[in-house]
């Protein structure tokens, strides 16, 4: 198969979808690879270490487009690059489609065949190729959370640890999943106090289990919420359904109970966001404020961290992608169910159904696939 690497152009999006050593792989198994020239860069691979993994070099990405029959990415496709998508064509990457009705009805209307990172689904119900981002976007939310605290950036002005004989911030996490279960042990980590709160009872008890003494678990509704939320400095919503929007757990209603100075940091954002003031931004400007509360709702959080981030991301999907490589599409969905899961579009149809209810579109139910 032919294979294409296109540069991310997303603001400030550093990744790169497939390392020299991927490029290796995949021309073991007998595999074309182009990529586009300073693709991997931002991530720290140069040129010629892909053209010495085996890897073809284009100077542009209409050129990687029109010769590629499988496109792998980090993020979804901009405005920008749907012209250069062809019928037919694989696009193996994070789609987010129930956050975009316009990118939904773009690879409606090229005809693409849509594989979405983010709904791979093993039998266990986990999502391996979400896993490794949200792993490192749970991690950053602390990170990024504690740096907006302070004054300068219109926080609170507190120290998330604090100091002998002056108590820590406090830390809310909404959602036990991935996310939330890295945020909270990042938050305990640097001495904060933390509330984890999840709708699953299994879920709370596990995390009791594995956290530290300064992390407390409660069931998450409306009133443990909006009781949290008074008292709270920093807040990280790490709510997900699958392909689907998240809901929405704080109003903007709800801004008017926190103190001036609270920092969110809505990890959902890229889909729909669980806190309903977030709306997307980028890591040039990346935070807004609204009622003096800082918002932080950068869409692509790992692309700030790129070389851990590409590396932990390719680590999990090569796998993927050279079974799509080997097998074609059609043959590798109908051998693997965790990766006809992945699959959101083909044939001008929506295949995924939370992509149909985010758009109010039509689902197909049934997925045909001319090799099965």
């Amino acid at each position: 198969m032919i294979i294409g690497v296109p540069k991310e152009i997303k603001n400030n999006e550093n990744r790169v979808a497939l390392t020299p050593a991927g490029v290796s792989e995949m021309k073991k198994h007998g595999h074309t690879v182009y990529v586009q020239a300073t693709a991997g860069l931002g991530s720290g691979f140069g040129d010629d270490e892909y053209a010495n993994a085996g890897a073809v070099v284009l100077g542009t990405i209409e050129e990687v487009y029109a010769i590629a029959e499988m496109i792998i990415k980090v993020k979804e496709p901009i405005a920008s690059e749907y012209p250069l998508i062809k019928k037919d064509q694989l696009l193996f990457t994070y789609f987010h489609f129930a956050s975009s009705e316009p990118l939904t009805h773009a690879m409606l209307e090229k005809g693409a065949v849509c594989l979405a990172y983010e709904t791979v689904e093993k039998a266990d119900r986990s999502l391996p190729l979400l896993v490794p981002m949200s792993e490192v976007a749970g991690r950053m939310a602390i990170q990024q959370g504690a740096k907006y605290l302070e004054k300068p950036l219109k926080g609170r002005g507190i120290l998330l640890g604090g100091v002998p004989g002056v108590p820590p911030a406090k830390v809310l996490v909404l959602g036990g999943g991935i996310v939330g279960t890295q945020a909270a042990k990042m938050a305990a980590g640097l001495g904060a106090q933390v509330t984890i709160m999840d709708l699953s009872l299994p879920r709370l008890r596990y995390l009791d289990d594995i956290m530290p003494a300064n992390v407390n678990t409660e069931m998450s509704n409306h009133y443990n919420i909006t009781k949290a939320i008074a008292t709270a400095d920093l807040i990280v919503g790490a709510v997900l359904i699958p392909g689907a929007k998240a809901p929405h757990l704080i109003t903007r209603d709800m801004l008017k109970l926190m103190r001036p100075g609270t920092v969110v940091v809505d990890v959902a954002v890229d889909q729909g966001g669980c806190i309903e003031t977030c709306t997307p931004t980028t890591h040039e400007n990346p935070t807004f404020i609204i009622d003096d509360i800082v918002h932080y709702c950068v869409a692509n959080m790992p692309g700030a961290v790129p070389y851990t981030s590409t590396l932990a991301l390719t680590n999990a999907t090569l796998p993927y992608a050279v079974q799509l490589a080997n097998k074609g599409w059609e043959t590798a969905c109908n051998e693997n169910e965790e990766l006809k899961k992945g699959l959101n579009i083909a044939n001008g149809k929506i295949l995924y159904k939370g992509v149909a209810e985010a758009w109010n579109l039509p689902f197909d139910e049934e997925i045909v696939l001319a090799n099965a």
